[in-house]
């Protein structure tokens, strides 16, 4: 028997001997079956009945076991222990959860079988490939594209290679990127090209190869569309983006001229515009690119520049951040340390920092408490219902 004492933060209950036990809550006696999978003698008052069938073999959700105000709460505290690890407090708001349904973009694996094709998620720790045909995270425009993505799969794929097949839902319709190890052959290109047009699919690449744009698959940020390059950042849910929008907003409210580092295709940049200049910072040229195109065909925006820098090698510098009155910061799951070590040694008074990453967040935010910025409530946005992720957004202000 195992007593769980504690979920880890990929969500795995933690014994009181130390096994890691998927499925299980805090509190609950477990017994494990010859397999491994644990069979519940005792269960906590949160467990409740997983909402998808295929929840005990896909490896997409971690938590479904756990009510939401169980799930809610945990997410809380694994904010609030990375703060404390750092002598930060503060007041932690949320977590604004995306409904089920909302997920606009994921990355699936296919394989072709003798019967036909497997699409899905992998299973836990494992590379069998889970079907999920009533997949709860998805929404019904990805969902209407599986058809498509066999019709794919059995043309490009073998019973050997896997495929990865990301796909985001557009204004236009499906993007999709195939992720393979062999490029396409004139053939596989031609037949490819067909399929696209037989799905209505607004663009479909292999690897760095555009195939097919048979209209370009725009995303609305703000007034502007945007048509992001294949593979480009975007937030999962449309949800998601508009409560972490919402929440920059409201913290560079007063700000005209504003920095927005690792920028992407400006799901900030683009919103700020609207009422001040912004210069956007980001190392991928071909985001930066679709930004500007965005900015300059949408009109009443105020004038955005942009420049491609690498950002953990060469960070804006104090003297550099002198030309704004504010800042936000969206880095990727590293953090961003070299980036708010110069900012805190700049002369700005307001940072709107936003994380997928509650330890780098708390660690980046210990560097700006060290030099007077004083944190304002910590926000948790979910844009991945289900997961062991969350992210946050809040406002460092300083006098």
């Amino acid at each position: 028997m195992h007593q769980i004492r504690s979920l880890t933060l990929q969500a795995l209950g933690r014994s009181d001997d130390g096994t890691l036990i998927p499925r299980t809550l805090p509190g609950e006696t477990v017994d494990l079956a010859s397999d491994g999978s644990p069979c519940i003698v005792t269960p906590s008052p949160d467990r409740v009945a997983p909402p998808c069938r295929h929840f005990r073999t896909c490896g997409g959700c971690a938590v479904q076991h756990a009510s939401d105000t169980f799930v809610a709460g945990w997410k809380r505290d694994i904010l609030a222990r990375a703060l404390a690890a750092r002598g930060i407090t503060a007041d932690i708001l949320g977590p604004d959860t995306s409904p089920p349904h909302s997920r606009r973009r994921a990355r699936l694996s296919a394989r072709r079988t003798r019967a036909g094709t497997l699409i899905g998620f992998h299973a836990r720790a494992s590379d069998m490939i889970v079907p999920v045909p009533d997949c709860l995270l998805l929404t019904p425009a990805l969902m209407a594209t599986f058809p498509a993505l066999a019709v794919l799969t059995r043309r490009a794929a073998s019973r050997t290679e896997e495929l990865a097949l990301t796909v985001t839902e557009s204004l236009a319709g499906a993007d999709i990127h195939i992720a393979a190890a062999r490029p396409p052959d004139t053939a596989l290109r031609q037949d490819l090209i067909a399929i696209a047009r037989d799905h209505g699919l607004a663009r479909l690449t292999w690897n760095d190869d555009p195939i097919v744009i048979l209209a370009p698959p725009a995303q609305q940020i703000g007034r502007a569309r945007v048509v992001p390059p294949p593979g480009a950042f975007l937030q999962a849910t449309a949800h998601g983006q508009a409560a972490l929008t919402a929440l920059v907003r409201a913290a560079l409210r007063d700000a005209r001229r504003i920095a927005d580092l690792f920028a992407g295709c400006g799901t900030f940049t683009l919103p700020l515009a609207e009422t001040a200049e912004v210069h956007a910072v980001e190392a991928d040229p071909a985001m930066l690119a679709a930004l500007d195109r965005s900015w300059r065909e949408t009109p009443g925006l105020h004038r955005v520049t942009t420049e491609a820098r690498d950002l953990f090698r060469r960070p804006l510098d104090a003297a550099e951040l002198g030309r704004f009155d504010a800042a936000v910061l969206d880095p990727p799951r590293a953090g961003a340390a070299a980036q708010t070590a110069q900012i805190a040694q700049s002369a700005l008074r307001t940072v709107a920092m936003v994380s997928c990453n509650p330890v780098t967040f708390a660690r980046d935010a210990a560097t700006l408490v060290a030099a007077g910025f004083r944190p304002g409530p910590v926000s948790l946005v979910d844009q991945f219902r289900w997961s062991a992720h969350v992210e946050l957004a809040a406002r460092f202000t300083r006098d």
